[in-house]
């Protein structure tokens, strides 16, 4: 029987080094029907020349500038011929048998359309990874957290989260989906350009009326912020930006219309914090996404057009698979830093 065609696609800037450990470990793959695609983003280093010097059976793009992890995302999932994409951070080392027990499971569950492996962290292999743990969840709010990380707060991996189940979003670090349902919604917003773009998919695969899964028997080592500082202010004001686009454009009216001065009066609860605590860089990341979203309310419009057009199931039925919550109010008051403490297993 022939294995379905996995095409793994590699977004990459800079950094010859890193590229070239995860590529060796991924050509250690068990899987036997694959092709990879490093999509380069108009890197200022000698790494296109490098890869087709070294690794002349990768497929090469290059874009003349960076277009972010979703832009060229986008761009390989054009070139990829693939029934399954698997979008992988180019600082990662695998599994050897990590493509094979996510390819599989797609085979055998129609109704997925994403899945993800267990990702731990490369410096410290028995701990879970920042960049999504064993499988994401999402607040009503729009507050992320994973299974194995909430917050900053990442936990020991001790099989606590190695049942296969239902997540909210999968792992933009490695993430596997079906080309197919991925062309329906039309791919990774490109706004996005990083951070957050594959929480907001994976919503949109929900409203197709599809399911996201955590198969933490494939494994994953991400050495995280390699590409992007952990605090920069770059980084504060993309999750701050990219979280709120999704609030107010994901939900049905009614839902955004409630839900969005609660968001927002959180939003300058950060901005108060940023200030006693004189976290320069989160405070102006902040003010940064608050000032981009008052003027872009054209995005805002063109994103709520998306979703009604894909929309199959109403708010009430995706809601049963976020955390009906407050994840801030329950790590700053509630103290609960285990994820477990929160989405039972």
């Amino acid at each position: 029987m022939t294995k379905s065609k996995v095409s793994i696609i590699i977004p990459h800037y800079n950094g010859i080094e890193v590229l070239s450990e995860c590529l060796d470990s991924l050509f250690q793959s068990t899987y036997p029907n694959i092709e990879v695609i490093v999509v380069d983003n108009g890197s200022s280093d000698d790494s296109v020349d490098w890869l087709k010097i070294n690794h002349s059976q990768v497929i090469v793009i290059e874009n003349d500038k960076n277009l972010g992890y979703a832009g060229g995302c986008n761009t390989g999932a054009l070139a990829a011929s693939g029934e399954y994409l698997l979008f992988l951070n180019n600082d990662t080392i695998h599994n050897p048998d990590f493509v094979e027990l996510l390819a599989d499971f797609l085979d055998l569950n129609s109704k997925v359309a994403a899945v993800q492996p267990k990702i731990l962290n490369y410096f410290h292999k028995d701990q879970f990874d920042y960049a999504g743990g064993a499988g994401g969840w999402l607040d009503v709010l729009g507050y992320p957290f994973a299974r194995g990380r909430v917050f900053l707060e990442c936990e020991i991996d001790s099989g606590q989260y190695d049942k296969i189940r239902p997540i909210f979003w999968a792992s933009g670090t490695a993430i596997m989906v079906r080309k197919m349902v991925f062309d329906a919604v039309d791919g990774f917003d490109s706004v996005f350009f990083a951070h957050q773009e594959e929480i907001d998919l994976c919503w949109k695969f929900y409203l197709l009326e599809k399911e996201v899964w955590s198969i933490p028997n494939a494994v994953v080592f991400h050495k995280n912020a390699v590409t992007l500082p952990m605090f920069s202010k770059r980084k504060q004001y993309l999750n701050h930006r990219n979280s709120l686009l999704m609030v107010l454009t994901n939900f049905s009216l009614p839902l955004t219309l409630y839900i969005t001065p609660i968001r927002f009066s959180l939003e300058f609860v950060a901005i108060l914090y940023s200030l006693i605590y004189l976290d320069l860089k989160h405070f102006f990341g902040i003010l940064h996404a608050l000032f981009w979203i008052f003027l872009h309310p054209h995005v805002i419009f063109r994103r709520r057009k998306l979703v009604k057009k894909i929309r199959r199931i109403k708010d009430k039925r995706i809601l049963r698979h976020m955390y009906w919550g407050s994840i801030v109010f329950d790590y700053y008051l509630r103290k609960k830093t285990l994820s477990s403490d929160i989405i039972s297993e």
